[in-house]
């Protein structure tokens, strides 16, 4: 029979997998309680970081439809829900782990997909979701912008094309 108090744990970390688009699993073995509060402050507002039991996760992981994870449970485990931008909460655990090298990324899972530890940071590496909007909004104002041009020098171009048809005419004209 399962105690209330870890029922009750599994439960809410269900609830965190399941209300999370992505989750970063960590070894934290040798960090401070200091560094891991500036851990927790680097990784934004949209992310929240929990140090966890890892038979209860586990558990957690698997009732919310998760089991890509199940091999990464080993050790000292803490997650990394993300609720927000994954991108900029993978930058704020990569940059974290460049400066702490005790802080070691096992793997996450986005979107239900499972992630390795070099997927994360590919994915940290990739600019924020407004970069991304903005550079995209600014290609569509390019091509528009293109696209006003020809449209704008076909007249111009048709105009030049029966000015010089008239003084051939002309020419002619006066010729004869």
């Amino acid at each position: 029979m399962a105690r209330p108090d870890k029922a009750a744990a599994v439960a809410e970390l269900t609830d965190k997998f399941r209300n999370s688009s992505a989750a970063v699993l960590t070894e934290y073995r040798g960090l401070t309680v200091a560094q891991l509060k500036t851990l927790r402050r680097s990784l934004g507002e949209n992310a929240q970081y929990a140090v966890v039991k890892n038979t209860l996760t586990k558990i957690a992981a698997n009732e919310a439809g998760i089991t890509t994870l199940d091999d990464l449970f080993n050790g000292p485990t803490a997650v990394a829900f993300v609720t927000g931008d994954p991108v900029e909460s993978a930058k704020g655990l990569r940059d974290f782990a460049k400066d702490n090298p005790n802080l070691v990324i096992k793997g996450g899972v986005l979107d239900g997909k499972a992630l390795s530890a070099d997927e994360i940071k590919k994915l940290a590496d990739l600019e924020s979701r407004e970069v991304l909007l903005s550079k995209l909004a600014g290609a569509f104002k390019a091509k528009q912008s293109q696209a006003a041009s020809v449209f704008q020098a076909l007249p111009t171009k048709l105009v030049r094309t029966v000015d010089a048809l008239r003084a051939k005419q002309a020419e002619q004209g006066g010729a004869e």
